[in-house]
């Protein structure tokens, strides 16, 4: 069986030749392994906050509510059920995911920008008196301390 690829070209797809290889090639790229790899911790992450959102955070706020589990509280109208206990403990779950990113991603990574960030200084306004030290005009003939001419700062 014959397919057509890239060009124009034909191969053979029984015999396994580029098409397969190339696949083969795409997968065991550095950055598709290294993004399965982060969409698994992802998944295993999001179950250790499920877990701890569903076993910790709502009985801890349950001892202050009455409610030590907020996925059983439902309202219905009209036969029709609402589940907002369950939508609550989303929301627990969400923020905590937002604030561990914030706190541990996005802020770090904003305090390396920062430092790393090279501001072009500028250009003096001042310079010191030789004789003196004292600060005076970048522009001054002399000095307005002492009184010493100065040399000429070419701008």
């Amino acid at each position: 069986m014959q397919q057509r690829v890239r060009g124009g070209l034909t191969q053979g797809v029984s015999s396994g030749g580029g098409l397969l290889k190339e696949f083969k090639e795409f997968i065991l790229r550095g950055n598709v392994v290294s993004l399965a790899v982060a969409v698994l911790i992802a998944v295993a992450f999001g179950a250790v906050v499920k877990s701890l959102t569903d076993n910790i955070i709502t009985p801890f706020i349950g001892i202050f509510g009455g409610t030590p589990d907020f996925s059983g509280l439902t309202f219905s109208i009209n036969e029709s059920k609402f589940g907002y206990g369950q939508f609550i403990n989303d929301i627990i779950y969400f923020l905590i995911i937002a604030a561990i990113i914030f706190f541990f991603i996005i802020k770090p990574m904003n305090t390396l920008i920062e430092r790393t960030k090279r501001e072009t200084p500028a250009d003096p306004e001042e310079k010191k008196c030789p004789e003196c030290l004292s600060n005076i005009p970048l522009a001054a003939f002399r000095c307005k301390f002492c009184t010493v001419e100065q040399p000429a700062v070419a701008r």
